[in-house]
């Protein structure tokens, strides 16, 4: 099956505001015939407490790393609207343009 990712805007969002746009991502892409892949790290590992138990000082650039782990299963990304403004969403866009994914934009 096809794989893609979800890249959304988060800071300044509520968790409502957030569910609700992968949510949608998630029809649309599955609608397309996408299987979709986490980027939405949410588990125990990424906790505020672990974290600091590992030793993470730049926590944005560790959940960057992870996505950009999980886009190397995927054959395309999905861009959610207002990723232009953000840093984390900006880095992954170049990234999959770089690495030839299909790029995907909400309407």
């Amino acid at each position: 099956m096809t794989k893609a990712m979800i890249s959304q805007p988060m800071a300044g969002k509520t968790d409502e505001q957030i569910a609700t746009t992968r949510e949608k991502a998630i029809a649309d892409l599955e609608a397309m015939g996408y299987e979709v892949v986490n980027t939405l790290f949410t588990d125990e590992w990424y906790s505020d407490a672990a974290m600091k138990e590992r030793g993470v000082v730049q926590v944005p650039l560790c959940y960057l790393a992870k996505s950009l782990e999980n886009m190397s299963l995927c054959h395309a990304a999905y861009f959610a609207k207002g990723w232009e403004k953000a840093r984390g969403c900006r880095i992954e866009h170049d990234a999959a343009v770089a690495y030839g994914l299909e790029v995907l934009y909400e309407d």
